[in-house]
């Protein structure tokens, strides 16, 4: 039986479902609260993936209507978001750049996850923030000084769609770019819509999309990574230990806009990424105001 994890409702009430389909039937939601309160790290530690399906089968869980409720990431705030860099090797040549001999890993902050479809947030002095469809790891078990690829592919509990959403003039050399600041933005990494299981995926051969405003931006293969999955796994398990829940990107094929060839993300843009599988997510941008200083009590804090 094949599934599809999601967690659907406001933002900070999520709830865990499930979304599955028989072999003669359409697909139906269930409610995952009878096994978790979320689907986070300590679910997946537990082979909730396993329980889940075994619940399933046994008529369990409760099927739900979704109705019009929100989309959330399909993991709770993970602990960390890992991201490999410059990990095809023709992304790489339109950053100028060669393809990297051992993976370029950098982090992300955890609180830059987002829903799927949320409206999204460019900075407010942003003049060049830019999309980045990935293929999503998510972390089942603890992997710390693995011994093989193999060992790997037994602590990967699924997979996810990614935006690694990044402001190039943050990022890039001079005025103090750094790679932290141009990724680390407010609601820069929508996940989603679901995590669908690893023994349902063949992650070397996923097709990965990227449309602006209907049209194609990107439009590429995860056959073309320079590193696939189980070895992105075992080279992170030997620099950092990795927990359940943890979430690596695995690096963006060609046609961003830093190319050249593309005008970046403006307000009112809508960008759709879809990898083969694992759904497609949407989001409509708009321009994040400068918070207004607080002026409530101010003479008391001078």
């Amino acid at each position: 039986m094949d599934m599809k994890f999601a967690r659907l409702g406001a933002v900070g009430q999520e709830k865990p479902v499930v979304i599955a389909q028989d072999a003669n039937g359409p697909e139906k939601y269930f409610s995952l609260e009878p096994l978790t309160k979320d689907i986070d790290g300590g679910f997946l530690a537990t082979d909730g993936i396993v329980r889940t399906r075994e619940a399933l089968i046994r008529g369990e869980l409760p099927e739900i209507q979704p109705g019009e409720l929100r989309i959330g990431a399909p993991i709770a705030r993970p602990g960390s978001v890992v991201c490999i860099g410059l990990n095809y090797a023709a992304h790489a040549a339109e950053s100028g750049a060669t393809p990297p001999e051992t993976p370029v890993v950098f982090l992300k902050p955890s609180n830059t996850v987002s829903g799927p479809f949320d409206a999204t947030p460019i900075p407010p002095s942003s003049e060049k923030y830019d999309w980045e469809v990935e293929l999503g790891i998510v972390i089942g078990r603890e992997a710390s000084y693995l011994s093989s690829t193999d060992e790997a592919a037994g602590c990967i509990a699924g997979y996810v769609v990614g935006n690694d959403l990044s402001e190039r003039n943050y990022q890039m050399p001079g005025a103090a770019g750094q790679w932290t600041k141009g990724k680390s933005l407010p609601q820069s990494t929508p996940l989603g819509p679901w995590l669908v299981p690893a023994d349902q995926v063949d992650a070397g051969n996923l097709g990965l999309r990227t449309w602006v405003n209907g049209e194609v931006r990107q439009s590429s293969d995860t056959s073309d990574m320079v590193f696939d999955v189980y070895t992105i796994v075992h080279h992170l398990s030997q620099y950092m230990l990795l927990e359940p829940g943890d979430v690596i990107l695995t690096g963006t094929p060609e046609g961003v806009a830093m190319s050249g060839r593309f005008p970046y993300i403006q307000p009112g843009d809508v960008v759709e990424l879809e990898v083969d599988g694992l759904g497609r997510q949407r989001q409509e941008y708009y321009r994040a105001q400068v918070a207004a200083l607080a002026t409530t009590g101010s003479a008391d804090r001078n």
